[in-house]
Parts: structure tokens; C-alpha cells; sequence
């Protein structure tokens, strides 16, 4: 069945409700208790260990972008992470699939550990073949108004630290969001700095 009539009939493939299924066996209060302290803006958790979700990754590794988006857009943290680890395996199928669905996935971030883990995650591999539109991306949304999407643009900048090349814009680009008050824009500014040195 095509996704769009997926999307339409509201059916979840076969391959989402077993990972739901897993993600409600695996949880625990104590991982959820662990999210809400250290991601207090995540909207909505099941409760899973890194360490389960990695398991659960490498399981549907060879997933395709349909179930990609239906993972993103089913909503969960833990949900928005396995997109992201399963694009990082699958990018090489369509690459400027991948890069639509970076640019649409980087306008729906509400909490710093998906926004990280796509920035770098999902976009490492991609970013040595598709540099100019990955760093595209990062200079589009530095100066978003959305938190997140400015928070994006800055991890995004790990991906090219060993590039001399780019190293004086990298820079610009930081320095021009030294001044933002969002403290996970500080911590993002820190972290750059870091990485560059």
C-alpha cells in the first residue's frame, strides 16, 4: 500500500506497530523519569534506554523512508530517534530524499536530544557527500526565530569541523550566535567551540 494512502487511511505499516510494541515492552518509569529530568521539553516519551534503542536500529536497519516517516511523525522522542538512526543507514537508497526529509524533520524538533541526534546521527555520513547542501541547510536556519531550528544549524556545523575550507565560515556562523540568550544555544556555541579547537 502507498504511504500517501497510509497516511490517509491513518494505517500503521506492520513494521511501525512492532516497534511500538517494543517500545512499550522495553519501557521503564525509571527511563522515563530519566528523560523528563534531562530533556524537560521533550512532548512525548516511552520511557527506553539508549542501549535498547540501538538494539532496535540496527534490528530494522533495512528499513526503507516510508517507515522513516511514519516513525518521525508518530511523535515520540524514542520514535524521532529510530528515524533518525534508520536515515543514517538508508540515506545512500536516495540521497536527495534524505535531504528533504532533513530539512522538513529540522522544522519539527521540540527537545535537544533529537535535534542532536539528527544534526549528527542522521546527517554524518550524508554531510561528506552532500556537504554544500547540508551546510546549506545550517546557514538557512542560523538565524530561524524556532529555538531548535537555530540549535540544529549550529550542531550541524560538527559535521564539517575538519574541513579548512569552511573553518572561517563555520566561525562567522558561531560568532554570530555568541550572542543568543537560549541557553541550549550557549551550550551548542560551547560545544562548536570545543569541537574546533
Amino acid at each position: 500500500m502507498e504511504y500517501s494512502m497510509l497516511k490517509r487511511n491513518n494505517i500503521k505499516s506492520v513494521e511501525l506497530r512492532e516497534i511500538q510494541q517494543i517500545l512499550r515492552d522495553h519501557s521503564t518509569n525509571k527511563a522515563k523519569a530519566s528523560y523528563q529530568k534531562f530533556v524537560p521539553t521533550v512532548e512525548k516519551v516511552y520511557g527506553i534506554e539508549v542501549s535498547e534503542l540501538n538494539k532496535i536500529a540496527i534490528k530494522y536497519k533495512k528499513g526503507d523512508f516510508k517507515l522513516i516517516e511514519e516513525l518521525w511523525k508518530a511523535g515520540a522522542c524514542e520514535e524521532k530517534i529510530l528515524a533518525t538512526k534508520i536515515l543514517s543507514k538508508v540515506w545512500k537508497k536516495n540521497p536527495e530524499k534524505t535531504i528533504e526529509l532533513i530539512k522538513r524533520f529540522s522544522r519539527d524538533i521540540s527537545d535537544w536530544v533529537v535535534c542532536d541526534t539528527l544534526a549528527t546521527q542522521g546527517t554524518r555520513d550524508i554531510a561528506n557527500i552532500k556537504q554544500k547542501e547540508i551546510f546549506k541547510i545550517s546557514k538557512n536556519l542560523i538565524s530561524s526565530k524556532n529555538l531548535w531550528e537555530r540549535r540544529f544549524a549550529l550542531v550541524l556545523l560538527i559535521n564539517f569541523k575538519k574541513d579548512r575550507d569552511l573553518r572561517n565560515e563555520i566561525l562567522e556562523m558561531v560568532k554570530a550566535a555568541e550572542d543568543d540568550k537560549e541557553h541550549y544555544i550557549k551550550k551548542a556555541v560551547k560545544w562548536i567551540k570545543k569541537e574546533l579547537k
